[in-house]
């Protein structure tokens, strides 16, 4: 399903699994959960299958948009490329939080065997 009048120049893409199966649900980021929030909401997560379904949205309105929040999925990154070309990709926060917190964990075991070493 694809709601093109829900669009605005803020998006979100991601995916979820809805009874067992895997959703890309793209939403208008302005409408704050309201009705007009969802844009698609589309099986699968495949790129290709999601371009095709996306690029029937007229480009004048697709070209409207200036940004869209992803995850790092490559699939994600090249819907937005293929589908929203002058937007922004901005990595969501959840996914930067995770990446950050990953790198530091690395940093202190480093760290802890680091200094282990010179203890007797």
């Amino acid at each position: 399903m694809v709601f093109p009048e829900n669009m605005s120049k803020y998006l979100s893409i991601d995916e979820t699994a809805l009874s067992r199966e895997l959703y890309t649900i793209i939403t208008n980021k302005k409408a704050k959960g309201k009705k007009v929030a969802i844009v698609a909401i589309l099986a699968g997560t495949k790129a290709e299958p999601i371009i095709a379904q996306l690029l029937k949205i007229p480009k004048s309105l697709r070209n409207k948009v200036k940004e869209v929040t992803l995850d790092m999925a490559h699939s994600m990154k090249m819907i937005v490329k293929k589908c929203f070309s002058k937007a922004t990709k901005v990595t969501d926060r959840f996914h930067v939080q995770k990446l950050a917190l990953e790198a530091l964990q690395d940093i202190r075991i480093k760290h802890r065997r680091g200094s282990n070493r010179f203890r007797k």
